[in-house]
């Protein structure tokens, strides 16, 4: 499958009415320190956007995505700039994930209902405007 030149990735992974998120350290090197984040990151090498995502929840949460699980992608030009955009994905855990194993980013995982991540305000506003365009397709 083609894809359009990307930076990273970001997935949102639902559960029962729940998603996984954390809160990014509190580094003022980092983009949005302190704010709640889903897993994801930069991509490398050619990943493709599923692999990218994947390889950073495995990382981030020691949570292995089964690609099958993944039901939406979509890619958001970068705002401002001729830089590449990055694409936000959905996946949908039927069965659950098993134990987290949070890694050495962040300073704590939840898993928060969607309500309470749209509502938050710490959360990075971008993921909130991603998330919504796919419930509003998806609900």
């Amino acid at each position: 499958m083609a894809f359009i030149p990307f930076k990273g990735a970001k997935i949102a992974l639902l559960f029962q009415g729940l998603l996984i998120a954390y809160q990014r350290d509190q580094k003022p090197e980092i983009p949005f320190p302190g704010m709640w984040d889903l897993p994801g990151g930069g991509r490398e090498d050619d990943e493709s956007p599923v692999e990218c995502a994947i390889r950073e929840t495995r990382e981030e949460f020691d949570i292995a995505v089964d690609p099958a699980w993944i039901v939406w992608t979509r890619y958001y030009p970068a705002q401002n700039t001729i830089a590449p955009g990055s694409y936000f994905l959905v996946g949908k855990l039927e069965e659950g994930f098993g134990p987290v194993r949070f890694g050495d980013e962040g300073q704590q995982w939840a898993m928060m209902s969607i309500a309470d991540f749209l509502k938050h305000p710490e959360v990075v506003e971008s993921l909130k405007s991603r998330l919504r365009d796919y419930l509003v397709e998806n609900t």
